[in-house]
Order: C-alpha cells, then structure tokens, then sequence
C-alpha cells in the first residue's frame, strides 16, 4: 500500500536557549517604546542569488557507503526547492547523514539532518534544518529515477528531507516538488532500496559520506 512521504519532525529541547540571563550590576534605563531585538539574519549560503540558468548548470553527487550516486537538477520547475538543495549540499548539512528511511519498491529517503554521524548537530545547523521551503508542486512526473523533496502532512513543511523513487508512482504527481533525476548509480539506489527494514527503517542505514556540487559535465554531440 502505498505511503505519503513524511517528514518526521524531532524536537531537541538541548537547542533552547536559557532565557534567564545575569543580571549585570549596572545598566541603562529600559525606554518604553524601544524596539524588540530582532533575530539574526540568516548567514548567506552560495546560491541564494543564483539564477534559474545557473543553477540548472550544477549538478550534484552523493559519495555513499554504498555508491556513488550523481543527479541532475530543474529549476525551472522548482527554483526555491533546487536553491534550498545546492545551499544544503554546498555547505556540507548533508554530510555524514544517511538514507534513514526505506519503503521497498517505493522510495529511498535521505536528508536528515539529525542522522548525521555522531550526532554532530550544531544550534546553527539545527536552526538551518528546521528552515521550511514553500512548496513547488509542478509538471515533472514521479517516475522512477525522480528525486523530489518530503514534506509534512501542511502545506509549506519541507526543509531538508529528500527521496528518491525507484518506481513510478502517479499519486505523488503535482503534490510533492520534484526537482532532480538520478543521471548515474540507479544500481545504488536499488541495493538500498533491497536492504533490510524494519517498519520502513534500515537494519543499517547507508550513510552519505560526502555531497558535492560541481558545473554538470556536458555530453559530446553524437
């Protein structure tokens, strides 16, 4: 039967900061009227101001424990949701992580960042995971090979999770924001896809060694 692809939500009460502060020995009247403190902006990450063309010139390969694995992406189609992909992969929050999620014959999913190895999760790192995307549902079709992006049960939740299809499955069409195509290493999602589960969750998770994103290799004219 099939399953809608879920984000899992995990809350880290450890991230909260500690609200109460020292007071310090002397300080300055509170004026009324003053502005609250707003939070800080958001770091700059390399493809923020890219353009569609740029962007649709990158590609990006996964080095798993498994295989390697190289897709390429489609912004014209969904710019915000190949953006939030390239600043994620260029940044290194996908290394480490693993394919925590597996529905046999259906999908393999990656892109949690609280998988990563060690369970090395900066309060940065945490903040950028939670970051939501609007959603791009578009015409790319959910067939085999199509890398889309997972989301909650709401409109506007995905952030960092990603699956890939090994099947083709209509359902999904024109609901969840396809993005990508795997071009190179179908073999290695097979083999995950085959791993043993347990309630959709991998025996052994394959782990994402490292993600890497570089201008896409042309092919010669035939």
């Amino acid at each position: 039967m099939l399953r809608i692809v879920i984000l899992l939500t995990v809350s880290f009460p450890g991230f909260v900061a500690n609200a109460a502060a020292q007071e310090p020995v002397t300080k300055e009247p509170v004026k009324t009227n003053a502005r609250p403190a707003s939070e800080p902006a958001a770091k700059p990450e390399p493809f923020d101001k890219a353009d569609i063309k740029t962007m649709a010139g990158q590609c990006v390969s996964l080095d798993t424990e498994a295989g390697p694995i190289e897709m390429e992406l489609y912004p014209e189609q969904a710019p915000e949701t190949v953006r939030n992909f390239l600043n994620l992969s260029a940044t290194g929050m996908y290394d480490t992580t693993t394919f925590s999620r597996v529905v046999p014959d259906f999908v393999i999913q990656g892109g949690n960042i609280w998988t990563r190895e060690g369970g090395k999760v900066s309060k940065e790192m945490g903040a950028r995971a939670r970051r939501t995307i609007p959603d791009e549902p578009n015409k790319i079709l959910h067939e085999r090979g199509v890398v889309s992006m997972a989301r909650g049960d709401e409109a506007n939740t995905a952030s960092t999770n990603f699956f890939i299809l090994v099947a083709n499955s209509p359902p999904l069409d024109g609901t969840f924001a396809a993005f990508g195509r795997v071009t190179k290493g179908m073999d290695v999602v097979d083999t995950i896809n085959k791993a043993p589960t347990v309630d959709e969750k991998p025996a052994k998770p394959v782990r994402i060694r490292k993600v890497t994103v570089s201008p896409c290799v042309s092919k010669p004219p035939v």
